[in-house]
């Protein structure tokens, strides 16, 4: 499957020397990224944590569901009716551990435990069930409902880490793309400098104005010049190669570059504003909003609330249960405290060392996590300051490349000259133009780390942009 992309028109420009594109099938800069977060199945993988965290919130949710209950049980034999046993119940967990329940009995037979014995309609029941110690404040329902929800947070600010992860890993490869390019086109351009040098002295050679040796070096010049072009070419396919991988469409189809499709190289202001560089380094970052300290935040609270719900363990457990009896439900006024049924249960570990070891695992979980909060804000903020110093001292590389290359320009214009008016050597001019063809290198070079930095800035602040 191969994809193309729209028609631009863009001018290409590098100091030293000036080329216009015909330009068909720019691929941008803002539409590779559009591309890589809208169908990469990284980040289609990221949105299913947001999806699992909704699954474990409604699993937990399920625990507070009413519930059904019916047993039925009935023995017969030889003609005689040992029993008929039926029971029903209706549970409705509430919050704070309290139970509400309401319940029927209807038993008959010839064997029944005299406590068994209700009316020939049956026995109809309402009541409660209390915890007074362990339970009451937190129990298992309640701390894994709120875990649950603290994991949906949590899920949605990894979410946010593992999709600027994987934007971060697709500009480097664009940026590598980019330079090789802009390579490819430098020795493109002084190949044909060099080409038409030697073509031009070796004529000379022929009519007897130049000399041999002018000829062998200048296609020694025009042979490492082809040289040069060849192994950009190299490095140009080995990076179109690596973009694709990061280029799939809506249906899990890789796609594959097509060999026309180039980079945008005037696109500086571009990523400036897809990473929107200029409020990054301009604003004073909030490390308390990043999103690795936001989940490490939640996972502390749903620590938190396990270490609540184990310190609640060494309290008693104290089990109340009080039900009204009434043959006649319909009539409100026969719930009365003077038929009832109640009872309470109370247990108790003589040394609580289950609990307290538990107890303990669970503070130590938190502060492990509370140092992690600390190293991570500490680690953030200094990676962040880092960065924003680098990007400065990178404006002002450019600013010195930039002179250096419109130096080696004039030195080599002024040398053509001489050349030209035999006053200088054709090794003279070839290796101001060298200098030049280093020179513009470096700046590409230099582009190349400055767009790294930028990248590397918008992932240290895990940015999620809209694209």
């Amino acid at each position: 499957m191969k994809l193309k992309f729209i028609v631009l028109l863009i001018g290409f420009s590098l100091t030293g020397f000036s080329q216009t594109e015909s330009l068909d099938n720019v691929l941008r800069f803002d539409e590779y990224l559009g591309f890589v977060k809208k169908f990469h199945p990284i980040v289609r993988q990221a949105e299913l944590v947001i999806d699992e965290s909704q699954a474990k919130l409604m699993k937990s949710r399920g625990a507070f569901d009413p519930k059904l209950e019916v047993d039925y049980d009935r023995k017969k034999f030889k003609g005689t009716e040992y029993f008929d046993r039926l029971n029903g119940t209706f549970k409705i967990p509430t919050w704070f551990g309290v139970e509400l329940k309401a319940q029927f009995d209807e038993n008959t037979g010839d064997f029944l435990n005299p406590e068994a014995f209700v009316p020939e309609d049956g026995l109809y029941s309402a009541g409660v069930m209390v915890p007074l110690g362990q339970g009451l404040l937190i129990n298992n329902r309640m701390a894994a409902l709120k875990q649950a929800r603290l994991f949906r947070e949590q899920a949605k600010a990894d979410r946010d880490i593992y999709v600027n992860n994987i934007l971060f890993e697709a500009s480097l490869v664009y940026f590598k793309w980019l330079k090789a390019y802009n390579e490819l086109k430098l020795f493109e351009n002084f190949l044909v400098n060099a080409q038409l040098r030697f073509e031009g002295i070796q004529r000379g050679v022929d009519v007897g104005e130049n000399a041999e040796i002018d000829a062998t070096e200048a296609r020694i010049a025009f042979n490492n010049r082809r040289l040069g072009l060849e192994q950009s070419k190299v490095k140009l396919l080995k990076a179109a190669l690596e973009l694709s991988s990061f280029l799939w469409l809506d249906n899990n189809v890789p796609v594959e570059l097509q060999p026309d499709v180039i980079p945008d190289v005037n696109t500086e202001p571009i990523v400036d504003d897809t990473f929107n560089i200029n409020q990054l380094r301009s604003d004073e970052t909030i490390i308390e909003e990043h999103p690795k300290i936001l989940s490490l935040g939640y996972k502390l609270e749903g620590l938190e609330v396990d270490t609540r719900l184990k310190a609640n363990r060494l309290l008693p457990r104290i089990d109340v249960e009080y039900n009204f009896l009434t043959q006649t439900p319909e009539v409100a006024r026969s719930l009365n405290t003077a038929q009832y049924k109640g009872g309470f249960n109370v247990s108790f570990p003589l040394f609580l060392r289950k609990e307290r070891g538990d107890l303990k695992l669970a503070q130590l979980k938190m502060q492990d996590t509370e140092f992690e909060i600390g190293a991570t804000r500490v680690t953030l903020q200094n990676k962040i300051d880092a960065l924003k110093q680098e990007l400065e001292s990178y404006v002002a590389q450019n600013e010195i490349t930039n002179q250096m290359i419109a130096d080696y320009q004039r030195m080599l214009q002024s040398e053509e000259r001489k050349f030209e008016l035999g006053e200088s050597s054709l090794f003279l001019v070839n290796s101001r133009e060298s200098k030049l063809i280093d020179g513009q290198l470096k700046a590409i070079e230099i582009q190349n780390k400055f767009f790294n930095t930028k990248a590397k800035l918008f992932n240290s602040l895990a940015v999620n942009p809209d694209l």
